[in-house]
């Protein structure tokens, strides 16, 4: 049997480290386009989830693109910044800042001859971070869908946060009561939620921490868009009823 001398054996082993971080190298070069589409794709996908519109890969940019009208984003004030890029913006980052430097992304659609107007979110769970969109209808109170994601939470348990069981329990809820002041919408224990109340869902059971995350990160990140709400109802125009014409019988 040949045997080889620790030199000859350092240089070999090396020259193959070489050899393989260069070919990973070139490989991450290579993919980093199709990855970098890969997640632009996915994204688009969880917005159009929020409206209640199911696309795959293959569809989901044509589908965006008949779907969502515009994108912009906001400030504290609730005023449209004309060069945010709404899609590119990193909730985590922006949230980590002080509020009056915020740059928030507002995503708008149209359904049902209406439009809502989504919001992401981003918060923590109890192994990681949690995000996702909310879509509100015009009367910027009533949700029209969710879409939550994790990164890193138990399944069977706080992962349930991503099924279609525990997102649809969002839909007509409101984050704003009848005198028009936000309160959100809680997250309670699961199994006890009135469901006669408008601001109140059903958590996950045996997952309180993640549930209670979902809570905390709907009321921080909602609260963030209330200057903007705002703006956008006084924008909207008033129907005066007493002088709304009679249609003309035939």
């Amino acid at each position: 049997m040949r045997s080889y001398s620790n030199t000859y054996i350092f240089i070999f082993s090396s020259i193959m480290v070489i050899i393989v971080a260069a070919l990973l190298s070139v490989a991450a070069i290579t993919l980093q386009p199709y990855q970098k589409k890969n997640i632009e794709i996915n994204k688009k996908q969880n917005i159009l989830t929020s409206i209640n519109i199911e696309s795959t890969a293959k569809d989901a940019e044509a589908l965006y693109e008949e779907y969502i009208l515009e994108s912009y984003t906001i400030n504290y004030k609730g005023e449209v910044n004309k060069a945010g890029d709404a899609f590119t913006v990193d909730m985590k980052k922006e949230l980590a800042k002080q509020i009056e430097e915020r740059n928030l992304p507002v995503f708008v659609s149209s359904l049902e001859e209406t439009k809502q107007y989504i919001i992401p979110v981003y918060g923590k769970g109890l192994w990681g971070p949690i995000w996702g969109y909310v879509s509100l209808k015009d009367d910027l109170s009533t949700i029209f869908g969710a879409n939550f994601s994790h990164k890193a939470e138990t399944p069977g348990l706080g992962a349930e946060i991503d099924t279609k069981d525990f997102q649809l329990r969002f839909l007509g809820k409101e984050i704003l009561d009848e005198q028009g002041r936000f309160v959100s919408v809680s997250i309670v224990k699961g199994g006890t939620a009135d469901p006669n109340s408008k601001y109140e869902v059903d958590g996950i059971s045996g997952g309180t921490i993640t549930s209670n995350g979902v809570d905390a990160m709907l009321k921080d990140c909602l609260s963030s868009y209330k200057p903007y709400f705002k703006t956008i109802k006084q924008a909207m125009p008033e129907i005066d009823i007493e002088n709304v014409s009679e249609p003309v019988s035939n």
